[in-house]
């Protein structure tokens, strides 16, 4: 008996001792491996445009690493560390760090709070990867250009493009008033800034689980594509990710990744990564 003892010890210690999938935590209680960005409490009627007082004049963002608001906090659930996101002023956090070819991942759920200009809309955030350049480059004046994984009520895993970004996505084409529907089994089709197609494709499936529940968020990225992966489903497929600059087609396939603060409050947890030294051939085989 000691004997075994002994040897369950030893296999505990052993695989103790081994990296687990070689994923990185990317959450502590100081938020240490991430900046924050706070530009505006937008209002109604927002068009663009740098608000300005009452006087007329342009009213500067807040800033990076000024969060004095408590916009993003680190509280503790279940022995778990949790970033709540209060939503209150549009902004994000970002990693310190760029990062390409690599597997993220989290779970994300909503709060209860929503604030002007979306108190009656849907609950709203994001995963802004490949994000480079300064924040505010895009309408809201919060973001770094760089490609939207949306997190939306009814909306987890839609494409945006940020500021001048764009891509390929395998999607059924717009028609009308409907806008591009992603579908694994269709063509790619270009969107985003100097194509035909706007910065905007629907998800293929709904699978956001009821409010209050946490869902699995995962991205792939690998060279210029990129997968988004929604409660273990995959509901876009996405190439050619790149920006436009002074009219030039340039590749866009590493950045920081961003975490917004879009006028709704939402909880993030179990926020981790890890490297890719090639695109896993259950992904591969969605460009064949």
């Amino acid at each position: 008996m000691r004997l075994l003892f002994l040897l369950f010890m030893s296999i505990t210690l052993f695989a103790c001792a081994q990296p687990k999938d070689n994923w990185k935590n990317l959450l502590d209680e100081n938020l240490s491996q991430w900046d924050n960005y706070l530009s505006y409490a937008h209002i109604e009627g927002y068009n663009g445009e740098q608000p300005k007082d009452t006087q007329g004049n342009l009213i500067p963002p807040i800033g990076a690493n000024k969060d004095q608001y408590g916009v993003f906090t680190i509280i503790e659930e279940n022995k778990e560390q949790i970033l709540r996101v209060s939503g209150e002023i549009y902004g994000c956090v970002s990693t310190k760090k760029e990062y390409e070819n690599y597997h993220f991942r989290l779970k994300v759920k909503w709060g209860d709070k929503t604030y002007t200009p979306r108190k009656k809309l849907l609950k709203d955030s994001g995963i802004l990867y490949h994000s480079i350049g300064p924040n505010g480059a895009e309408h809201w004046r919060s973001w770094m250009l760089s490609q939207e994984f949306q997190i939306m009520q009814g909306h987890f895993g839609d494409f945006w493009s940020q500021a001048s970004s764009a891509i390929d996505i395998r999607a059924y084409p717009p028609e009308y008033i409907m806008s591009p529907v992603a579908d694994k089994s269709q063509a790619f089709l270009a969107m985003g800034q100097g194509e035909e197609i706007p910065g905007y494709c629907m998800r293929s499936v709904n699978t956001e689980k009821p409010q209050g529940e946490w869902n699995i968020l995962e991205l792939i990225c690998f060279e210029d594509k990129s997968i988004h992966i929604v409660n273990g489903q995959v509901v876009m497929i996405l190439k050619n990710s790149r920006y436009i600059k002074d009219g030039n087609k340039i590749a866009l396939e590493k950045g920081k990744i961003q975490l917004q603060s879009e006028a709704a409050e939402v909880y993030y947890k179990d926020i981790e990564i890890r490297k890719l030294e090639s695109l896993p051939e259950e992904y591969a085989a969605y460009y064949n």
